[in-house]
């Protein structure tokens, strides 16, 4: 095992965990019976108990099984922004034995589409604001959520349109049903969660992961911290993704912390809840932290609560990095994981981060990194794939066997996830990530897998073909660029006609900024498009 990191361990930290044999819904239960009048939620100043989120919890539970038919192992769509009922949906669908199906909310109807018909999911809870998008796929069940619902106190904070939006009382007839659930029969090894992520060829993937690999990074993150009693996490970050789920829900609920919610960023809001609910940690991505230190009146917040500040997803760049410590007096610890390992594979140690630097092998995870070619592991400062193994692990993608075989590889008689990121390990077992196998593009965080976005573009009348590849952004680390050849009969076409075409099918963060048309894309004998070729002029200009 990879043990060259262990001289810089968090002070104090065991070097393994044993972690629970409980469901990741069993940690409410373990909360709220410690800590039951403890806020568990503030939703833009509107407070709701541990015990009264467990009730709520439990009747949508009951509510699930027995008018929606819900049952052990079926897939549940939880298609919402961050919200109170994001939380007690999720906890709800785990209560009730399921599995949730955790869905960006930027997703348009033809991407549901696949997530419905690959997860074989009869059942979502959806946000008003996005219910409209769900509708014409003929779901037999659908809960609306109405986020207003839950703004119970009077409050001066920005709170968003689409959270003060009034609309359908079906929740709160749910809750007003009472019903009761069956007794709780999932245990560890069943399915708790399926993010969905891509891949090269363009169809999103289900990654399965039972109730102790959502457990391994649930409970690490507290102990790699440092546990800290009456702690008020900022959840900014959204919860439809790992590392928002893990360190704005998942985590908070299991430690009995209070989550402040926003539904929408917000940087003058973020300000203002970091100071009147004295928020201790938070998680967040560069470019949400570049838009916070750019207001011109943070000055005036008192952010002196704030005691962990970390986040993951792109790299921090220096002189941000700088700014931060400056404006905070915290330094940016920095994680590196994927959605495969739900969250962190690695994590700066909070005494001893290091800057650009994905960090070193969380608890119980032996990383390694190998030659491309010969699959050979190689040493300090050599550059290959990143391969992982640990707990976090996920168990395959959901009916792909033929991908979860490629996913993994057997090194030093173990079995390793393989990451497909390229990076090294620095003599003091840091590991750096410098590039990605797999083609992929990094918007804000945001993962924009090219084949996908092509192969939504063709549906275009204009487009005869088209690579999708990443362009270097200041802000975002990378847009969408997408290099078109049009049909010969099509020649008028405008790029912003392309681009706003996009925008009303995909989700905006896939949608390409840039469009510039050419005469050929470049191919092998074959006929393959050469991707890689037109992304490394791009990354040349």
């Amino acid at each position: 095992m990879f043990t060259r990191h262990f001289a810089h361990w968090p002070p104090g930290q065991p070097k393994t965990l044993e972690l629970p044999r409980e469901t990741v819904y069993g940690n409410l239960v373990a909360t709220v019976a410690r800590s039951p009048q403890r806020a568990a939620i503030d939703y833009y100043g509107s407070r709701i108990s541990y015990a009264e989120l467990k009730r709520q919890v439990d009747v949508l539970a009951g509510f699930l099984q027995q008018r929606f038919g819900v049952a052990r192992g079926d897939r549940v769509l939880l298609y919402a922004q961050n919200s109170p009922q994001f939380v007690i949906a999720y906890y709800a669908i785990l209560r009730a034995d399921a599995v949730v199906v955790p869905v960006n909310p930027m997703n348009r109807t033809e991407e549901l589409r696949h997530y419905i018909e690959d997860s074989d999911a009869r059942v979502a809870l959806a946000g008003q604001d996005v219910l409209a998008q769900l509708e014409p796929l003929g779901l037999p069940h659908m809960l609306p959520i109405v986020y207003s619902d839950y703004l119970t106190a009077a409050s001066d904070l920005p709170i968003p349109e689409l959270v003060r939006a009034r609309g359908s009382g079906a929740w709160k007839e749910m809750l007003a049903s009472g019903l009761s659930p069956a007794p709780h029969v999932a245990g560890p090894e069943d399915l708790a969660v399926m993010p969905y992520t891509s891949g090269t060829t363009g169809k999103p993937k289900g990654c399965m992961h039972t109730h102790s690999s959502v457990q391994a990074t649930t409970v690490a993150y507290l102990y790699w911290r440092g546990t800290q009693e009456e702690s008020v996490v900022l959840s900014a970050l959204p919860m439809f993704h790992v590392t928002g789920m893990q360190a704005g829900m998942n985590s908070p609920i299991h430690t009995a912390a209070t989550i402040v919610i926003m539904s929408r960023w917000d940087r003058t809001c973020a300000a203002m809840q970091i100071e009147r609910a004295r928020v201790t940690n938070w998680s967040a991505i560069t470019t949400m932290l570049v838009d916070f230190l750019s207001n011109p009146e943070l000055e005036k917040y008192d952010l002196s609560s704030l005691r962990v500040l970390g986040g993951g997803g792109a790299a921090m760049p220096e002189a941000l990095a700088r700014k931060l410590e400056e404006v905070i007096g915290l330094p940016y610890v920095e994680g590196y994981g994927l959605s495969e390992t739900m969250a962190p594979s690695h994590i700066n140690p909070p005494h001893r981060p290091k800057r650009q630097c994905g960090g070193i092998p969380f608890f119980n995870t032996d990383a390694r990194v190998i030659d491309v070619e010969t699959k050979a592991e190689l040493g300090p400062d050599q550059v290959g794939e990143i391969i992982v193994r640990g707990p976090q692990v996920f168990r395959g993608y959901w009916k792909q066997p033929e991908a979860t075989a490629q996913a993994f590889i057997d090194h030093d008689g173990k079995r390793f996830f393989r990451t497909g990121d390229l990076g090294y390990y620095d003599d003091e077992g840091y590991f750096f990530i410098t590039d990605r196998l797999k083609r992929m593009i990094n918007c804000s965080g945001f993962k924009v897998w090219p084949a996908e976005v092509e192969s939504m573009l063709y549906a275009h009348p204009a487009i005869q073909e088209a690579c999708v590849i990443g362009s270097p952004d200041g802000y975002r680390g990378e847009t969408v660029k997408a290099l078109v050849v049009l049909r010969p009969e099509a020649k008028a076409t405008a790029a912003q006609d392309i681009i706003d075409w996009a925008r009303s099918r995909m989700a905006t963060f896939k949608v390409p900024r840039t469009v510039q048309f050419v005469e050929a894309l470049p191919k092998t004998a074959t006929g393959k498009i050469l991707w890689r070729e037109l992304q490394e002029k791009e990354n040349r200009k």
